[in-house]
């Protein structure tokens, strides 16, 4: 009987913790390292602590074919998100990419990318469990298009606030924060965000993610790894003291 009660008080104690560890990183900023061109540097940033890697298909330096990303995702381990990159791609060559690429999520940039007509072309089978980012630029009057976006419900899951794509530069946190203050919206920062910056970024906005690509460079398409875990200690001090 006492053994019984010290196993069950055990399994409870077990399972607080589990439930206890899903909260915490729940309530963790979703950080995805993005630019990935290498099996050696996916792995390091899962090492460092990433949630997600970002696979640009779009021109880029950093650009990679569907042939060469699946080759690394299948390395992987099958708990990080692998989100696909698109600039004004059209639906039917992203689902073609979808297809051919075992990705978790798509972003997509540029204006032809519309998340409906995107969502509608994507298997019937993948489109509900990928997530579906979609990003805006930081500009005047960017509120709009967040109000064109909002209502299309379950078609875009997190909006990317960027400066500019592959800009480098950050963008107004301060008053793009002030403009979002009664916002709801699963937001990602990115654009110039670095182990040296993204703190404050985190620490003005609370976002829900954070996304870097240069920042964590040594070279287009090539991670530093140090930067790698550099930044994504950054976010975790910057959580810890908000």
């Amino acid at each position: 009987m006492v053994l019984a009660i010290g196993l069950r008080v055990t399994e409870l104690a077990w399972h607080r913790s589990v439930a206890a560890y899903a909260f915490l990183k729940n309530m963790q900023t979703w950080i995805k390292i993005c630019g990935t061109t290498s099996v050696y540097d996916a792995l390091a940033s899962i090492e460092a602590g990433a949630d997600a890697l970002g696979f640009i298909f779009a021109p880029s330096k950093r650009q990679i074919t569907p042939a060469a990303a699946q080759e690394i995702i299948q390395q992987l381990p099958h708990e990080v998100e692998k989100i696909g990159v698109f600039m004004d791609a059209g639906a039917h060559n992203i689902a073609q990419v979808v297809e051919q690429v075992d990705l978790t999520g798509i972003q997509m940039h540029g204006e032809a990318d519309f998340p409906p007509e995107v969502y509608g072309y994507v298997s019937v089978d993948r489109r509900d469990s990928m997530r579906k980012i979609k990003t805006v630029m930081v500009q005047e009057g960017f509120q709009d298009r967040l109000d064109a976006l909002m209502p299309i419900n379950g078609v875009v899951d997190a909006v990317l606030l960027d400066s500019g794509a592959g800009s480098g530069r950050t963008f107004d946190w301060n008053d793009a924060r002030e403009r979002l203050r009664d916002r709801s919206e699963k937001f990602i920062i990115a654009g110039g965000l670095s182990p040296e910056n993204v703190g404050e970024a985190i620490t003005i906005f609370h976002p829900w993610g954070v996304d870097v690509v240069s920042g964590v460079e040594e070279s287009p398409g090539k991670k530093d790894h140090k930067k790698l875990k550099a930044f994504v200690a950054a976010v975790r001090k910057a959580e810890s003291e908000l």
